[in-house]
């Protein structure tokens, strides 16, 4: 008798809106046997407000191999899986890649791995960049020290519009080493599809003043555009 292996699915989640969830998303959350999670806390959020019922497993970039071993043995076991990240679709600035790329080195094509898609902070502010976006490059997040410099000398060097991720903690310094390379302008989403979200478009020390003149600590992720 042939094995039946398991499948896993990678499954888009909101960024920020708990209504941006696809119906299918929802539907394979709660068929699959267990979720795959960075943060099971934030992931137990999103089940319990669709009454989702299901085991989670955490796995993030911090997981050694045995956590990778047991996702193996589930899916020798038949089990199905769905990999969530804690925002968004998994495998942009997380580990899903990593864990796709063990999957298919352990057992070639006989796990399917299905793609469930949906919300994405690069789609979301590419969506209302107002610019020509038909070719961009996405660069992840900036290094936090070593290799900081020759980042943002390559975004100023692009040619076409780049697409990166910075946190609230960096994004003023980020901003101020971009401005020493670069008269670009830049697209700036924060907060994005949450209550607080705001896009600010303009050059680099315009989005400075504005940043730096805002009421208390700034919060919330960003997605930025330079162009």
């Amino acid at each position: 008798m042939k094995k039946e292996f398991g499948k896993l699915y990678i499954i888009a989640t909101p960024i920020g809106n708990l209504e941006d969830i696809t119906f299918r998303a929802i539907k394979t959350l709660k068929e699959v046997d267990f979720v795959l999670c960075e943060d099971t806390r934030v992931t137990r959020k999103l089940l319990n407000h669709y009454e989702i019922n299901k085991s989670t497993i955490s796995y993030h970039h911090h997981s050694k191999q045995v956590k990778v071993d047991r996702i193996l043995s589930l899916l020798k076991e038949g089990k199905s899986l769905g990999l969530v990240s804690d925002a968004g679709t998994p495998g942009v600035s997380d580990p899903g890649g990593e864990l796709i790329e063990a999957i298919l080195s352990e057992f070639n094509k006989k796990v399917e791995i299905i793609p469930i898609p949906g919300p994405s902070s690069i789609g979301a502010i590419v969506s209302v960049a107002g610019i020509n976006m038909q070719k961009f490059t996405f660069m992840g997040y900036p290094p936090h020290k070593k290799g900081r410099e020759t980042y943002f000398k390559k975004v100023a060097e692009n040619k076409i519009p780049i697409v990166y991720y910075e946190s609230p903690y960096r994004v003023i310094k980020n901003l101020e080493l971009l401005k020493k390379f670069s008269e670009k302008r830049v697209i700036v989403g924060r907060e994005l599809t949450k209550i607080f979200e705001e896009v600010v478009r303009g050059e680099i020390q315009e989005i400075l003043d504005y940043f730096e003149n805002k009421e208390g600590k700034i919060k919330g992720e960003f997605t930025i555009i330079v162009y």
